[in-house]
């Protein structure tokens, strides 16, 4: 799943990342880095409204950039979709107060 050629060798970029549908009710965002698996997973408030609950991130991904590269890519998604973003999840509420250029798809 991942393009090791697309990133700086042991980080992860937004373009490693899958969103996974589950129904209308919400999903996750994911990605498999050498044979580990990492997940965002998210509710549907709303069409225009997702709500991040929780970070998964295995011990051995830890300081590779994995949970910010999730993140970034659920910004990407409300960017391009539309929809507006509560970070319930410490991690994800932690990354949105880091890059104050991603708060434009926070919900008000």
């Amino acid at each position: 799943m991942s393009n090791e050629s697309s990133r700086a060798p042991g980080k992860a970029s937004s373009n490693d990342v899958r969103r996974e549908e589950r129904g209308a009710s919400g999903g996750r965002w994911f990605t498999v880095v050498d044979g580990h698996e990492a997940e965002m997973t998210y509710s549907r408030a709303s069409a225009s409204l997702v709500i991040i609950d929780h970070t998964e991130v295995p011990d051995a991904l830890r300081g590779r950039g994995v949970g910010q590269a999730m993140v970034l890519r659920a910004v990407e998604d409300a960017r391009r979709e539309g929809f507006r973003i509560i970070p319930l999840c410490p991690f994800a509420k932690a990354q949105f107060e880091r890059h104050a250029d991603w708060r434009d798809v926070l919900s008000a």
